[in-house]
């Protein structure tokens, strides 16, 4: 028996299953946890639709214009790609290190390391946003319900934003510490609430622009679903970078694949089914938005630079009325916190599995015994959140924004190298048939190479300090943006350094290699 304080290593009492059975390398954690239905419901939540909306709606059409719906499609595609990759990986070794574990496997140690790092500060950074919209939601609803404006004025006190948003934080990390079981039960609430609340709101805005309610509204055009019509590539690169961030989360339904039932075949179709309710979600607002109010920097426009960067707090009561605008308030409240809830479980199992085989301390391999969960992976990801968003909050005041874009490379960086290692493993799969050639080989390269031409012009377009939300690092004239992006992996780099040192045998190639057989550790 191995305990589960101590790191699982090759070697230790196993059982070897066999390859398609649906069964997994467990380590520790609850198996048979999540369904397909709710593996799809925390593929969503992730993703958290109305916040992501809120946060990128008007930034995404301050960049193409009327060309937004037509950028969500466009980001859809790399999205699509990628997830046929993520399927196939978890079809042959289902692992809750998922990006980590397979790039390992394809790529060696170094590069599945960078790619681990990743996925692990992509996540932090996420996590600080969706803190940060759920606190400016939290008092903004405060206001609202006692009708006075002092109260959300709270939201642009710095003390008590920052404070409130610790609260959150530390409320989001108990509940994911308590296990998959009740992060499941509340996010069927959550999910459903936010989603019901979003039709309400296409509904209405549709209502609106036929009535033409708003002097900047326009009527619908099939052209707005063409992206040669933005009318340049650095927009349209800028604007697909927010696209792409607003697909992000749907690989956590693969994060949990050791919880969920079926795991070699369950996570891969909730992923599919959590990407077709947010592409369909993203369309009916963007346009409905979009012929309501228009996508101009004026007035409710959608490109207004005023209200951009929180698009549904200016539109709720004008689409939605006083009464019906506050359930707007409580949807994005609920979808920044559902969010923020099932976020930490990538970011916990991520690092649950670089602890297993090696490559981070051995104290993170603890699974609680009796949560089922890796506690102190969990409360380590909590601290760094809210560390990172302190930090960020007193140096920026853009810094929801910024980060958001910096995130954009943090997803392509990483998606691109488990696009690639896909095709790179099944290599030799790819002669057997054609639904190989092109599941396994041609849609997860071309999925990966999209990302990383987008991660490139990013980068490139990135070291401009009107990049962004336009700041700039003092002195350096370099965008805020690059210097997050870029600091943050040369931070990954510096950290795999030392952990080289004291992990030798990880970076050796000597613990997970390809032909590491799946184990189930026996508790």
């Amino acid at each position: 028996m191995t305990q589960l304080d101590e790191r699982p290593r090759v070697g230790d009492t196993v059982s070897v299953v066999a390859e398609g059975d649906g069964e997994v390398r467990g380590k520790g954690l609850g198996k048979g946890s999540v369904g397909l239905v709710g593996s799809a419901v925390i593929g969503i939540s992730t993703v958290a639709p109305v916040y992501c909306l809120t946060s990128t709606l008007g930034s995404t059409a301050g960049q193409v214009g009327l060309q937004m719906p037509a950028v969500f499609l466009a980001g859809f595609l790399p999205m699509l790609l990628v997830a046929f990759a993520y399927r196939e990986l978890n079809k042959d070794m289902p692992d809750c290190g998922t990006s980590f574990t397979w790039t390992v496997k394809a790529f060696g140690p170094r590069i599945g390391w960078m790619c681990g790092w990743g996925l692990v500060i992509a996540t932090i950074i996420v996590l600080s946003n969706l803190a940060g919209v759920a606190t400016s939601y939290f008092w903004l609803l405060a206001g609202e319900i006692t009708s006075n404006p002092d109260v959300a004025a709270l939201d642009h006190d710095k003390f008590a934003h920052i404070a409130t948003c610790l609260t959150l934080i530390a409320t989001a990390t108990a509940i994911s510490y308590r296990g998959m079981t009740a992060t499941k039960g509340v996010q069927y609430t959550l999910v459903g609430l936010q989603l019901v609340v979003l039709a309400v709101f296409v509904a209405m805005a549709f209502q609106k622009a036929s009535a033409g309610a708003f002097d900047t509204g326009v009527d619908f055009s099939w052209q707005w679903m063409n992206p040669f019509a933005v009318e340049s590539m650095g927009a349209f690169t800028a604007g697909l970078s927010l696209s792409i961030f607003m697909y992000w989360g749907w690989d956590t339904c693969l994060t949990a694949n050791e919880e969920t039932i079926g795991s070699a075949k369950t996570p891969g179709r909730a992923s599919l089914i959590a990407m077709a309710v947010l592409v369909g979600s993203y369309l009916a607002t963007g346009v409905a938005a979009q012929m309501a109010v228009g996508s101009g920097g004026k007035g409710l426009g959608l490109g207004n630079p005023e209200t951009s960067g929180n698009v549904f707090a200016a539109l709720a009561g004008p689409v939605m009325g006083p009464l019906l605008g506050i359930l707007l308030f409580v949807a994005v409240l609920a979808s920044a916190a559902a969010s923020l809830q099932t976020t930490f479980i990538p970011v916990a199992r991520t690092v649950l599995a670089m602890s297993t085989y090696e490559a981070l301390p051995a104290s993170y391999a603890r699974v609680h015994p009796r949560f089922k969960t890796p506690g102190r992976a969990t409360v380590t990801a909590g601290v760094a959140t809210g560390a990172f968003y302190t930090v960020m909050t007193l140096v920026s005041e853009n810094v929801l924004t910024d980060t958001i874009f910096a995130l954009g490379l943090m997803i392509c960086f990483y998606y691109s190298l488990t696009a690639f290692a896909c095709a790179w493993y099944f290599r030799g799969d790819l002669r057997r048939s054609a639904r190989d050639l092109f599941f396994k080989g041609v849609f997860p390269v071309l999925g990966g190479l999209l990302l990383a031409a987008v991660f490139t012009k990013t980068l490139t377009d990135a070291w401009d300090p009107s990049y962004g939300s336009g700041s700039a690092i003092p002195g350096l004239g370099v965008g805020s943006v690059f210097v997050i992006g870029v600091g943050l992996l040369a931070l990954g780099v510096v950290i795999m350094l030392v952990t080289e040192r004291r992990s030798p045998a990880f970076f050796r190639g000597e613990v997970l290699t390809r032909s590491t057989p799946s184990l189930v550790v026996e508790d």
